[in-house]
């Protein structure tokens, strides 16, 4: 299989342009130009109070790779200007980060060359090696180690050495709190340096300062020889264990024994696996192959069995100017990433599903502090406890039910595609039989059917609307959903849920699927097509013709929404079904290319020439998910079941003008792995794999 596409080297990026973003599913980095600044770090499951806001919110931890040089006494980190030709390059294969750059003082040139990995194999280490040449003799020093000016909060403890060991096994460890006093993360580091003759030079450990705890090397230097300084450093949050200061010294002195080529070496092997389950796009140009190759490595680079506390919209990247979701968990991940990761990374997809699951009985206090009965999941959902945690005063909050079916729906969609029988019985059945007991209570009965009043749906407009058309698509969706399963546990299925689900009202006109009742064209908002969505990904059946009616009547307004996050990226799926091919590749460009920021191919929310008012956030998961679930789901036609994969395909495959086939050399359906082949005008098709 050919390698996938990287995007090209960066040596001058624009004044907006957002850093690197390194991350293995627990742990996500911001990495500078200049490396060895220190950047942000999320860790999965870590929050904080935000200094704002005053809420629950990822919290950005101690930065855990910095790094500072000096020539005969002249720093780095006091001579910036003195730094010249940065270049950095970033591996999808691998997931490695290499950054080059120039430092010059004293008559002295250095040249240095930064490699940054997140680890796969173990996903608490982040690693980073430092090689230097410089061009003639001087005394140089190294630095390394944790960085604390970025994170708000305060230290609890820090260890220099090993308690009760002679000698150190790392070189310190540190308990961080964060504002709120609501999360605790531990970080523990070693260093190690080689080359020339530095096998006897001592590092110098000072005392936890202002600045954090680092580690520094002095020794002279020549010509003759190649210097690497090489640290790895463990992060792990309190919601994983009670003291993660001494976990992460675990890990980190764990790391030291395996050595830094063996991590390097299993996350390059973690990787090669995943890239199995590489997208390709036959006939289709290169730049829609490295599209698609950037969209699967940052979704997959974002996800981990070991995702504790689930990712949030923008995975675990941040930036300054870009907090506003605060790293909330929201309806985003199930509808958009999850189905995507179900049959790529299927442990991944369930880790973001265990969140939902431990949190459970969070959702189920949630309905009842609104008046209902089973659970309503948060519109957004906190890092630690799976709270409601909107800003105040939470208006979104008030209104936005759709939260609960996404969830649910995602539950019913990974235990038809893995047939876990166990996830089944002991997660899906307990998510959707309370999200339908919450649909029951939440519907009202009228001579119309069974409506849902009062709901923002998709679009979120300043007011509220009856009859939210993707809110009631979803609900008999999902209560579909939790029948078919309740039957097939040989649970008491509530016979409430079918009424409801035959005698859901939807607002209709002309045969045709609207918003809302009482909606307009010119309306606020008025282009979103959320009754799309409940055509797909959500597999709502209509009549052909009303559906072909539907799907023209908003596709005829799309250039009154594309650029826009989220449903734009679905765009050209929904083309397909309309058959037409030219209109499935110009939405697709409209809808998602065009959300391409240049920097390491990061699909910013918001179109850049549409909203350039609006900060450059990103990697932004709904449109790159979407955008990976239009691939492996929407233009095959795949409808993922209970019935057997073969027949999962349910019409022919319609593709972009000039695309031949998507083909994948691995999928996870059913616990095994199977190919997929989706040729345009044949129906998709869906085998095993004898030999992976």
């Amino acid at each position: 299989m050919s390698p996938p596409i990287s995007p090209p080297p960066v040596t001058d990026a624009g004044d907006r342009d957002l850093p690197a973003y390194v991350c293995n599913g627990l742990i996500g980095l911001r990495v500078r130009r200049q490396p060895l600044q220190a950047g942000m770090a999320i860790v999965s499951g870590y929050a904080g109070e935000d200094p704002e806001r005053r809420i629950e919110a990822a919290a950005p931890a101690p930065y855990p790779l910095v790094g500072d040089l000096a020539i005969d006494g002249a720093w780095l980190s006091d001579l910036p200007d003195r730094v010249g030709d940065l270049e950095q390059a970033y591996d999808f294969a691998s997931g490695e980060l290499t950054s080059r750059f120039v430092f010059q003082a004293g008559g002295r040139r250095l040249a240095c060359t930064v490699l940054t990995f997140a680890s796969r194999e173990d996903p608490t280490l982040v690693c980073q090696e430092i090689t230097l040449e410089i061009d003639g003799p001087c005394e140089l020093s190294v630095r390394a180690g944790l960085a604390i000016a970025e994170a708000s909060g305060r230290a609890l403890r820090f260890l220099r050495g090993t308690p009760g060991e002679a000698q150190a096994t790392i070189d310190g460890s540190l308990l961080w709190e964060s504002a709120g006093a609501l999360g605790q993360v531990g970080l523990a580091y070693f260093t190690e340096l080689t080359g020339g003759a530095t096998a006897e030079v001592e590092p110098e450990r000072p005392a936890l300062d202002g600045k954090g705890l680092v580690t520094t090397y002095v020794f002279r230097a020549d010509a003759r020889s190649s210097y690497r300084l090489r640290q790895i450093t463990s992060l792990a949050p309190s919601i994983v264990h009670s003291r993660p200061d001494d976990q992460a010294a675990r890990m980190a002195a764990k790391a030291q024994h395996d050595g830094f080529d063996v991590i390097r070496a299993e996350n390059r092997a973690a990787w090669d696996e995943l890239w199995k389950g590489r997208i390709r796009l036959v006939g289709a140009d290169e730049r829609w192959q490295a599209l698609a190759d950037a969209a699967f490595f940052y979704l997959n680079t974002s996800a981990h069995a070991s995702s504790t506390g689930s990712t949030s919209i923008f995975g675990l990247a941040t930036w300054h100017d870009y907090h506003y979701y605060y790293g909330h968990v929201m309806w985003d991940i199930e509808a958009f990433a999850v189905p995507v990761l179900t049959l790529i990374q299927p442990q991944a997809a369930q880790a973001l599903l265990d969140y939902r699951f431990r949190h459970l009985d969070s959702a189920r206090t949630n309905a009842r502090l609104m008046g209902r009965a089973g659970a309503q999941f948060p519109w957004e959902s906190s890092p630690s406890r799976g709270e409601e945690a909107a800003p105040l005063p939470g208006t979104a909050a008030w209104h936005e039910d759709h939260v609960s079916l996404d969830v649910a729906r995602a539950f019913a969609l990974f235990a038809d595609a893995t047939g876990a029988g166990e996830f089944r019985l002991e997660k899906a059945w307990p998510v959707l039989s309370a999200v339908a007991d919450w649909i029951a209570s939440r519907v009202h009965r009228t001579a119309e059917g069974y409506e849902i009043r009062a709901s923002m749906g998709i679009a979120e407009r300043e007011q509220p609307v009856d009859n939210a058309a993707f809110t009631n698509m979803a609900a008999v969706v999902v209560l579909t959903d939790a029948i078919r399963i309740g039957e097939r546990l040989g649970r008491s299925v509530d016979p409430r849920w079918r009424e409801i689900a035959e005698g859901m009202a939807l607002p209709r006109r002309d045969g045709m699927v609207v918003s809302h009742d009482g909606y307009r064209k010119t309306e606020e908002k008025g282009a979103t097509p959320d009754p799309l969505m409940g055509l797909w990904p959500f597999n709502f059946r209509l009549d052909p013709e009303d559906e072909q009616a539907t799907l023209r009547f908003y596709l005829d307004q799309a250039d009154a929404y594309i650029g826009s996050p989220m449903l734009s990226a679905l765009y050209g799926a929904w083309a397909a079904r309309t058959g037409d091919r030219n209109l499935a590749l110009r939405l697709l460009d409209e809808g998602y290319a065009k959300f391409e920021t240049g920097r390491f191919a990061q699909i910013l929310e918001y179109r850049p020439d549409r909203f350039p008012e609006q900060p450059m956030a990103g990697p932004f998961f709904a449109n790159m998910g979407g955008f990976l679930s239009s691939l492996l789901l929407g233009f095959p036609r795949l409808e993922p079941g209970e019935d057997e994969p073969e027949t999962w395909s349910r019409a022919p495959v319609v593709l972009p003008a000039g695309w031949e086939a998507i083909e994948v050399d691995r999928l996870w359906v059913r616990g095994r792995p199977m190919r997929l082949v989706a040729r345009h005008g044949e129906p998709a098709r869906l085998t095993p794999v004898e030999h992976d």
